[in-house]
């Protein structure tokens, strides 16, 4: 077992089991930018918009979960990830590409509906295939390289795809997305052979073919609805505490980061009088920055610790965002952006290998579903939040309230984590 001084990050690998991860990147870039636009073609009301597109959030809170623990069960020949992913992810592509042709509401929710249930099938199980191939001391900086290439999806949704929109229209950047994400899917197939890089599997897959037994691991049985609550119990009493303001503070800024990604555009277009493109192009410069730092964050958190990388970023973002409520100057808008976006990246690449620490082996899947369990909540709840507040305020401009006061709660619970990893817990007196 090589030692934390001795490791070395495997880059090519990492990046080719990002693919996934940067195609989902870019359907969600464009779905939260250009379906509330969509929508508002049949909808007038602000806070119906915003209830609408918490559906995908919904589904992540029940689905990703609960699938994220059944893949910690799953074990046949391709893998115990890697089905749900090459199941789902077509299934996605070609929903994806629909969406901005439908003429009628209904039929464009079902759509949507549709798409969503299956997109939360795979994403958590897509996740945790990181953590499952690369050792806890590497994760923040693995994670800093495959949110680079989720940051270069959302530039290219936001600065191509926004290009694209401005000259030919909405449908022609899902079409693009959906290209995209078939191709990113047979490469991650055809590199990553999860069950070789990852001996452990390897002995069970051969057991469950032999007992043609599926794909679910019978010696591992699901408890409840498999959402994997045995999994926090096993955690000590202080250690669920921590776990618990760590979750919280993800709730808080994800709340924040939903509203602004969501309504970013709404807010270009009727308050600084940009088209849908230039408002994309807007957004894209908070996604260079997230980009550009998102290795160096990793890097950085190696150095100073993960929580303090955290709280950098926090107290970063509150004092970015503020400002933003009166300027309506381009230029300035454009550098805090990119200001936002380094400060972001301190958070979001930092935040989950921050929670999987806690988690043993056979529980990445797991602790990654409580991951996307709190930050599907936020999306939920702030959607529909921020649009009761925009109403009441009749501004986009009380995006620039509303997200600092998330981030600051955001701050307040992540003091309150003392963090314990796993081998901590172990030798830790009640």
């Amino acid at each position: 077992m090589p030692t934390q001084e001795n490791m070395r990050l495997n880059y090519k690998r990492t990046l080719l089991i990002g693919l996934g991860f940067f195609a989902s990147s870019l359907l969600w870039s464009i779905y939260n930018s250009f379906v509330p636009l969509i929508l508002q073609d049949f909808i007038t009301s602000t806070t119906t918009v915003g209830l609408i597109m918490t559906i995908d959030n919904v589904f992540g809170v029940i689905f990703q979960p609960y699938f994220g623990a059944k893949s910690d069960r799953t074990h046949n020949r391709l893998g115990r990830r890697m089905p749900y992913v090459l199941i789902g992810a077509p299934i996605c592509a070609v929903l994806f590409a629909f969406i901005p042709h439908l003429k009628y509401l209904w039929l464009l929710m079902l759509v949507v509906i549709i798409f969503n249930f299956v997109m939360s099938i795979w994403r958590a199980p897509m996740i945790a295939l990181m953590p499952d191939l690369t050792p806890d001391p590497l994760r923040s900086k693995a994670n800093g390289l495959i949110n680079l290439m989720g940051g270069i999806a959302s530039i290219i949704a936001f600065l191509v795809g926004g290009r694209i929109a401005h000259a030919y229209g909405r449908g022609a950047i899902f079409l693009m997305g959906s290209i995209i994400m078939l191709i990113a899917v047979v490469i991650l197939f055809l590199t990553i052979k999860e069950n070789k890089l990852n001996p452990r599997l390897v002995e069970k897959a051969r057991v469950a073919a032999e007992n043609q037994s599926g794909i679910e691991d019978k010696e591992q049985p699901a408890k409840g609805l498999g959402f994997g609550l045995e999994g926090f119990n096993k955690l000590s009493k202080a250690s669920k505490r921590s776990l618990f303001f760590l979750l919280l503070a993800i709730f808080f800024w994800f709340a924040a980061y939903n509203a602004v990604e969501t309504f970013f555009t709404s807010y270009a277009t009727t308050v600084l009088g940009q088209s849908e493109g230039q408002a994309a192009i807007l957004l894209s410069f908070f996604s260079v920055a997230f980009v550009v730092f998102a290795l160096p964050s990793g890097i950085l958190a190696e150095k100073i610790g993960r929580r303090r990388t955290i709280l950098m970023g926090l107290i970063g973002l509150v004092l970015v965002f503020i400002p933003l409520m009166f300027l309506e100057n381009l230029w300035s808008i454009r550098i805090l952006l990119l200001l936002g976006g380094l400060f972001w990246a301190c958070i979001n690449i930092n935040s989950l290998p921050m929670v999987l620490e806690m988690a043993g082996e056979d529980e990445l899947g797991t602790f990654t579903g409580y991951y996307y369990f709190f930050s599907f909540s936020a999306s939920i709840v702030s959607p529909i939040l921020f649009g009761f507040v925009r109403d009441m305020s009749g501004s986009f401009r009380s995006l620039f309230v509303y997200a600092p006061i998330a981030f600051a709660l955001a701050l307040l619970a992540i003091l309150q984590v003392t963090h314990f990893n796993r081998s901590d817990q172990e030798n830790e007196v009640e």
